[in-house]
């Protein structure tokens, strides 16, 4: 017998299932078919690739799909994102920051990438928008503004595509509620299913930024900044 405590609203419901060595979502998949139909969760390819399972538990990101469940495991929805029921949250809002720091190849050199241009930015290319990093993202749960690691992490893989005509576009973007605002605590890279590490990424947008003039506006008390670069 395994019991968990699931959140639901405002308090925590326990459920107790006759399984073993199963994973979440086995046992929520059971608690809803046998004991309540009314629990809302999300599921899709149940293989660790569609990122829809994303979850907490025990205060911690995990997938659904993947994670072995254990006798007095605590589930909650994700943080930092708008519960729409149970464990059912709305990714959409955390996605538009990727329009904001335009996550995209924006002015395409028309140039071919070898396989060794490929293998430059394909960690990033393994993300799949399961949105654990913002939800373990101590920043983001202050600054509803941070672009937070998700959006970064693809603003890093557009950067660092040499088919990328304009960079530099994309670093003034990140400026803002951007790359300076990250506490580099790296509890994105610890949840990410896809071992992406968004602390990386924005250590070489840093980077890339001091090569463009910019500063962090923390060392602002040293001379003049108004977060434009200065040459």
């Amino acid at each position: 017998m395994i019991n968990i405590n699931i959140k639901r609203e405002n308090e925590f419901v326990e459920y107790g299932v006759d399984l073993e060595d199963v994973t979440l979502l086995e046992v929520l998949i059971e608690i809803k078919t046998k004991q309540d139909v009314s629990l809302a969760f999300s599921s899709g390819c149940r293989s660790s690739v569609c990122g829809s399972c994303s979850m907490r538990v025990n205060e911690r990101e995990v997938l659904a799909c993947s994670y072995k469940v254990q006798d007095g495991d605590t589930i909650e929805p994700l943080k930092n994102v708008e519960v729409i029921r149970d464990l059912v949250t709305d990714m959409d809002a955390s996605y538009t920051f990727n329009a904001r720091a335009k996550a995209w190849l924006q002015e395409g050199l028309g140039i071919s990438l070898t396989q060794d241009d490929a293998k430059i930015n394909e960690v990033q290319s393994d993300c799949i928008l399961c949105g654990s990093c913002y939800s373990a993202c101590p920043v983001y749960s202050v600054n509803k503004d941070f672009l937070g690691p998700f959006a970064l992490t693809r603003v890093w893989k557009y950067v660092s595509d040499k088919r990328e005509g304009e960079p530099k576009t994309k670093i003034d973007n990140v400026q803002l509620n951007g790359v300076w605002d990250c506490t580099l605590c790296n509890e994105c890279t610890i949840v990410c299913p896809q071992n992406i590490s968004s602390k990386t990424d924005i250590e070489k947008l840093r980077f890339k930024s001091a090569q463009y003039g910019y500063m962090d506006p923390n060392f602002g008390g040293f001379g003049s900044f108004d977060g434009s670069p200065s040459f």
